[in-house]
């Protein structure tokens, strides 16, 4: 087996050596060859030069700079796209997802799936940022449509050829685990220890989680716009009902339906109604808009890899 460990970094400088040492003492025992490939995603600290240091120290580490903060899921894809070994296993720089729980990933891997995540028996980290875990994994579900969608997670690992699904992918907003629904149905998850973040803090506020699965519902899924089909479709009946409603009075008992208030808040559901419909378009013309302008998913500043040329595919 071959193996490419694929970590996205940002202000990462405290523990990525301490991470990296670790790996060397683990990936020996699971394949041979084995590479990491470290993704700075334009961190403002000092971990480009941490990642340079690693490289010349371990022949099997490659570092790769980013000119600007694109997020995580970009930094991966462009890891991605880099790696060189049948297997890649991507994982976080905070040190909570173990290097010796790699192997678990592989076993489960072996069985014949194309894509395995590691679930946390016990999360690590704070209430609100659980709720939000939470809310992005519901969002994902409904974009993967496959069951395990609950247990996703950036402690993951798959066949390298998954990537061929979206080698052509060109889009700024990138949810990995979307795209690996692209290229396999195969999917599976096992449960991992989850060790407590060592250093630092999390940059993956509560607003960044939902600004993500909004997009990851937005950019990969009809959902929204058959959510828009619905509201308004219910609207419609509810409009016809009131009509019968007050004609039917009129008609048999000769009331008339008074008032001012009765006529405003009829009006008010239909066009926060509309509003809404109108919302879920825009977003997606807007995605439609940002995507006819070719932005690129990430753009490459530097690289400690020789040979450059997977490493700048433009997404």
């Amino acid at each position: 087996m071959t193996l490419s460990v694929v970590i996205p970094c940002y202000r990462s400088g405290e523990g990525l050596a301490q991470l990296v040492d670790l790996l060397a003492e683990i990936l020996p025992n699971l394949a041979d060859p084995y590479e990491i490939i470290l993704v700075d995603d334009a961190s403002p600290d000092n971990t480009w030069q941490i990642v340079e240091a690693l490289t010349a120290r371990y022949a099997w580490v490659r570092g790769i700079q980013l000119m600007r903060n694109y997020g995580q899921h970009n930094a991966l894809l462009c890891g991605i796209r880099a790696a060189q070994n049948e297997i890649v296993v991507t994982m976080d720089d905070d040190l909570q997802h173990p290097p010796d729980q790699i192997h678990l990933l592989l076993d489960k891997l072996a069985e014949g799936y194309d894509v395995v995540y590691g679930s946390p028996e016990h999360e690590q980290h704070g209430i609100l940022r659980d709720l939000a875990s939470q809310i992005t994994k519901l969002m994902l579900q409904n974009s993967m449509g496959v069951e395990n969608a609950r247990s996703v997670s950036a402690f993951r690992a798959f066949r390298t050829q998954v990537r061929d699904a979206f080698a052509q992918y060109q889009n700024p907003y990138v949810s990995i685990d979307v795209l690996l629904t692209w290229g396999t149905t195969r999917f599976a998850s096992v449960h991992v220890r989850h060790d407590a973040r060592q250093y630092g803090v999390s940059h993956y506020t509560m607003r960044k989680l939902i600004r993500h699965a909004v997009n990851m519902i937005t950019g990969f899924s009809t959902m929204p716009l058959r959510l828009a089909s619905i509201v308004g479709f219910a609207m419609t009946l509810f409009g016809l009902g009131v009509l019968v409603y007050v004609i039917g009075r009129a008609l048999f008992f000769g009331i008339v339906v008074p008032g001012f208030a009765f006529l405003a808040s009829v009006i008010a559901i239909f066009s926060g109604a509309q509003l809404f419909a109108l919302g879920v378009i825009g977003e997606y013309l807007a995605r439609i808009y940002f995507r006819s302008l070719d932005r690129p998913a990430y753009t490459v500043r530097t690289t400690t890899i020789e040979d450059r040329a997977d490493v700048e595919h433009r997404a």
